[in-house]
């Protein structure tokens, strides 16, 4: 199992002082979550836009210290796909960052790569108990080479305050 990915490691490497002591543990998220996608949806040609979208769905955690994430991760990723010359790729992955926590199938535009990037985030957030059709053994594969690192408790811990401070609306981030 290829353990590194060019695309996620070159973002990463502009993002980790904002990641700081939570690289450890959203890097694996973010490749758990990519190596999902490619379970899902092995078609070469939507590697990167999976790689691109897993780096920036939750980054907003960590550039705006939000729970809210999902606004400020799409403008991350709009403003990397702009500098980098795929601007062309903005809706796409504004679409799988913005419908990723949908509890229900997404239907609407770019379809195909936002449904498999919804279904590889719930997988993981789930700790495999969500596998869409995904082989049990491939997700603990990756959960082997990719370990927790606290981040299941890591969102816990986010969400807690967020759930006191605003009952009515605890989990912004969540789309019907």
């Amino acid at each position: 199992m290829n353990l590194s990915e060019p695309v996620i490691e070159a973002i990463f490497a502009t993002y980790e002082p904002a990641i700081g002591k939570d690289l450890a543990k959203y890097r694996n998220h973010v490749y758990r979550v990519f190596k999902n996608c490619l379970l899902l949806d092995p078609d070469a040609q939507n590697r990167e836009i999976y790689a691109i979208a897993a780096v920036f769905h939750d980054i907003g955690i960590w550039t705006d210290h939000t729970i809210d994430y999902l606004d400020p991760s799409i403008a991350q990723a709009a403003r990397y796909l702009r500098e980098t010359g795929a601007g062309h790729l903005e809706a796409q992955v504004s679409t799988m960052i913005y419908w990723h926590h949908k509890v229900g199938a997404y239907t609407g535009p770019f379809a195909r790569t936002a449904e498999v990037f919804r279904k590889a985030d719930w997988a993981d957030v789930s700790l495999g108990l969500l596998t869409f059709g995904m082989d049990r053994a491939r997700l603990r594969q990756a959960r082997a080479a990719w370990p927790n690192a606290g981040f299941h408790l890591f969102l816990v811990r986010k969400i807690l305050p967020n759930l006191l401070s605003h009952p009515l609306n605890p989990l912004p981030m969540f789309k019907k």
